[in-house]
């Protein structure tokens, strides 16, 4: 007995231990967007530019802060002589070149370079860039958070109501098989009905495999792995109730905060400092070093002086038109720059009234479907009293419930329809 018993205590043990690898997370629509924010890989991602960027600042100061470099070499003669003689009619007197080595320090400081400054300002301007394309990002993930939470939402609505109408179905379905039997309905009737079932039972299992999927987005939307077990606890009415779209559908776009409009306005003021920068090659550039040389293995002769301090000094002459053709260039890219800031601008102000009107639109169309599915259960329900009295035929009942099925139907795809509506107006405000 106990070779049984053991591998059933290892079996309970493995099955307990995958069950609490499963873990349970439970979200708001609020804590799913902040959970996002937080653990979304493609964020991450963002983020990591802010600090490159930060980090490319840093960089660029550097470039103009004092410098110190160290240098050691060795050279070897390979038995190399000098000759030289003080009188031609005296043999010549041969030098050899003995190993030399030297090791020398050596400190550089930028005094002026044009580049070097307008390098800096863009530097920073870049940095604002990522930080704006980093708000864009969280606007984006809330958006996709939002709308997948509601398609979530959606299709578990759109199962249950499929399903309580499956159970109504079938409770019809087994009376009007007792009233076949006592004679007092067609086998027609029945017949139907089955069919009506079994129609149900497909959209059901339809229905099953869209919440899966939609919840398997939502995992990867939030950086969970495919197992973790996902808990919603807002309710679509819950969020409906919650937004007073009349108010809403009054405010009025500022386009200067849309974060498209100002990661425009940002890589337009690095065309500007493009051209800046192209404009900075005409100037000279001016450094200043000290070297201290320390020989290791001397010469016989040496003169060289240990210390040594300069200035170096460039200055562009002639580039065969390089440097002009270069601001050329830079000059037109501004002038696109330009052209599409301004373009978006007309799109932001056109797409603005647009989502305004499909934000409009969305509320009358949940309105009414609303009032449309209170009337066709209302239908549907006297339809049914009226067939288990024997007054209509199943066909009657079929058409009624088909028919209240289509407008709950309208009534949820209006419900998503006014969600997404929403969502994409709030993020056109930057109010996400």
């Amino acid at each position: 007995m106990r070779l049984k018993i053991v591998p059933l205590i290892v079996l309970l043990a493995i099955n307990l231990t995958a069950l609490g690898q499963n873990e349970t997370k439970s979200f708001s629509l609020k804590e799913a967007q902040d959970y996002a924010i937080e653990y979304n890989k493609t964020l991450k991602n963002a983020e990591l530019d802010v600090l490159s960027a930060r980090k490319k600042i840093w960089e660029t100061i550097a470039s103009g802060l004092p410098q110190v470099d160290a240098k050691a070499d060795y050279s070897n003669y390979l038995g190399a002589e000098m000759m030289f003689s003080f009188d031609p009619n005296m043999p010549a007197s041969a030098i050899p070149f003995n190993p030399t080595s030297t090791f020398s320090l050596t400190v550089s400081q930028l005094i002026f370079s044009g580049s070097y400054i307008v390098g800096l300002q863009t530097a920073k301007i870049y940095q604002q860039l990522s930080e704006t394309a980093y708000e864009k990002g969280v606007l984006t993930i809330k958006e996709n958070v939002n709308n997948t939470y509601s398609l979530i939402l959606v299709n578990e609505l759109t199962r249950d109501i499929l399903k309580k109408n499956l159970a109504n179905l079938k409770d019809t379905y087994t009376k009007t098989e007792s009233m076949y039997s006592v004679g007092m309905v067609e086998r027609t009737d029945v017949d139907q009905l089955s069919v009506s079932v079994n129609m149900l039972e497909n959209q059901i299992r339809s229905a099953d495999r869209q919440v899966v999927v939609s919840y398997n987005m939502l995992r990867y939307i939030l950086g969970l792995p495919a197992d973790t077990q996902v808990e919603l606890t807002d309710k679509l009415d819950q969020i409906i109730e919650q937004i007073n779209f009349t108010v809403l559908a009054s405010d009025t776009l500022n386009v200067r905060s849309n974060t498209d409009f100002r990661l425009m306005e940002t890589q337009n003021e690095i065309a500007q400092k493009q051209v800046t920068l192209s404009k900075m090659s005409y100037l000279p550039t001016l450094a200043g070093f000290y070297q201290n040389s320390q020989k290791i293995l001397k010469p016989k002769l040496d003169f060289s002086p240990k210390n040594v301090v300069g200035l170096n000094l460039s200055v562009p002459i002639f580039s065969s038109g390089l440097r002009k053709s270069q601001v050329d260039q830079a000059k037109i890219a501004l002038e696109k720059s330009n052209n599409d800031k301004a373009l978006l601008y007309d799109n932001l102000k056109i797409e603005e009234s647009q989502l305004r009107f499909n934000l409009n639109t969305a509320v009358e169309k949940y309105n009414s479907q609303k009032q449309n599915v209170e009337v066709a259960d209302r239908v549907n329900k006297n339809i049914e009293l009226k067939f288990s009295q024997g007054t209509v035929s199943s066909l009657d009942l079929t058409q009624a419930n088909n028919s209240y099925l289509a407008a709950e139907g309208d009534f949820i795809g209006a419900t998503m329809e006014l969600l997404k509506a929403y969502t994409s107006w709030m993020k056109l405000l930057n109010n996400l």
